[in-house]
């Protein structure tokens, strides 16, 4: 069985932008993701999602702490677009996501576009949930609010907040 365990925090964006501008060029352009959700009548989570020019559909089972099982497949990026075009909720999440290297893990820096428009979230994968971990300094703070979910942008985009 697959298992995620992840942690996701906001980013200081002036912050992050120097940052960003010190990496190296294969770095520095980040990559284009598009993904969507096929709603469901239970707490699983089925994620279409093109990354670059690769297809995948991943099933996600409810978190509990930061954990949750997570089966992700590769599938042709034609029989991608055509889910997410048919049978995804929109808006559809579109972001840049850049993976960032800060002391012993790899750290996944994701730019929204679009109607998530000028939220910045880093994600980062854990061993275990009780795993330390250094903050990079362009962390501003953890977030485990449902809200910052990308399935939850789908149904309320971050240009929509009022509590920014």
């Amino acid at each position: 069985m697959g298992i995620e365990i992840e942690r996701k925090y906001l980013v200081k964006e002036a912050e992050w932008r120097s940052h960003k501008a010190s990496l190296p060029s294969q770095s520095l352009r980040g990559e284009k993701y598009c993904q969507g959700y096929i709603p469901t009548n239970n707490r699983t989570t089925v994620r279409l999602r093109i990354a670059g020019d690769r297809g995948y559909i991943t099933l996600k089972g409810k978190t509990t702490g930061h954990t949750r099982s997570e089966f992700e497949y590769p599938i042709p990026v034609q029989d991608a677009q055509e889910m997410l075009t048919t049978l995804c909720d929109k808006p559809l999440i579109e972001k840049l996501r850049y993976k960032v290297l800060f002391g012993n893990l790899v750290w996944e820096v994701d730019e929204f576009l679009g109607d998530n428009q000028g939220l910045i979230i880093a994600e980062v994968e854990l061993t275990s949930e009780a795993q330390q971990i250094d903050l990079p300094y362009w962390i501003e703070r953890e977030v485990n609010d449902k809200k910052y979910y990308n399935f939850y942008l789908t149904k309320h985009p971050y240009s929509q907040w009022k509590d920014k």
